[in-house]
């Protein structure tokens, strides 16, 4: 009767035929009649749909996130369980990754493939050194490691200056307390949220790929490495004009909460550029070296 009554007998459909990713927030992912639905409750304008009941193609997509003011049934859960279909919990707009049930993908090649190219030293580098290629613009004929990284950083210290010009941001460096993250001034705070931010979508584009987040190529020691090798991908691109847009607005109105201001940001231009669907279509260039 169970099985009946929430379709558990029907078939699977191959992720690669499958759409992406679907974003729903502020209401109740429920079974109904055998098929996955979503209550949508009061909206916002970040939100797509409109409050009423929907039908969800739950085989067409391979991954859900679930944004905030939502709730999921089990039954829900057995539904997606069986179609193989991911659900994340997430931030607004995914500028958080909280949690997300082990329903990976039906296959596994690009973590294969990602676990052979990290235990190979020689082809580690390669990926290391395309991934400094798409961040720099060019090719670094070198192979050392250490020497990547120092280039990337004088490189980066650039970006921030250039960047906090055109924006109309006083930079005084890079400064960074873990113990007391709330001293540093409006940029580097925003510059802080904004990497957070990023780095949940990096986490989600990881999740949906099914590779390995703790086999980084430049990163080595982090559980997450490789999902901050691809949020870094983004530095330049959406990090850093996000938080000195933020920490410009905050300037401007004191009262404003600087780590608000900057998700918001973040999470409009990750929503509007498309960068979680970007992000997934870059790990499988890299991981399959068509990048």
């Amino acid at each position: 009767m169970l099985k009946g009554r929430l379709g558990l007998d029907s078939a699977k459909v191959p992720h690669a035929d499958r759409a992406g990713l679907l974003y729903l927030a502020r209401g109740a992912l429920t079974a109904h009649d055998g098929t996955l639905a979503f209550v949508q409750g009061s909206a916002t304008e970040a939100d797509a749909l409109t409050p009423g009941d929907y039908a969800i193609p739950l085989q067409a997509v391979s991954m859900i996130l679930l944004g905030p003011g939502s709730t999921v049934s089990h039954d829900a859960l057995r539904l997606l369980a069986h179609a193989r279909t991911a659900l994340a919990a997430v931030g607004e707009d995914g500028v958080r990754f909280y949690t997300a049930p082990p329903l990976i993908p039906d296959r596994s090649g690009l973590a294969r493939v990602q676990a052979r190219l990290w235990a190979d030293d020689d082809m580690r580098i390669m990926i290391a050194r395309r991934m400094y290629a798409l961040r720099l613009g060019e090719i670094l004929p070198h192979s050392n490691l250490d020497v990547l990284r120092g280039i990337e950083g004088a490189r980066m210290k650039e970006s921030y200056r250039l960047l906090a010009q055109s924006i109309g941001v006083n930079w005084q460096g890079r400064h960074y307390d873990r113990a007391n993250p709330m001293a540093a001034d409006l940029p580097n705070q925003a510059l802080n949220h904004a990497a957070s931010a990023v780095e949940a979508a990096a986490a989600i584009a990881v999740a949906a790929t099914a590779t390995v987040p703790q086999l980084g190529f430049i990163h080595e020691d982090a559980g997450q490495s490789f999902v901050l090798d691809i949020a870094d991908l983004y530095r330049v691109e959406v990090t850093i004009p996000c938080a000195f847009r933020a920490a410009k607005l905050v300037a401007a109105h004191p009262s404003d909460n600087i780590e608000r201001v900057t998700r918001r940001l973040t999470g409009e231009t990750l929503a509007r550029d498309q960068i979680i669907p970007a992000m997934i279509e870059r790990i499988k260039r890299l991981i399959e070296g068509r990048e």
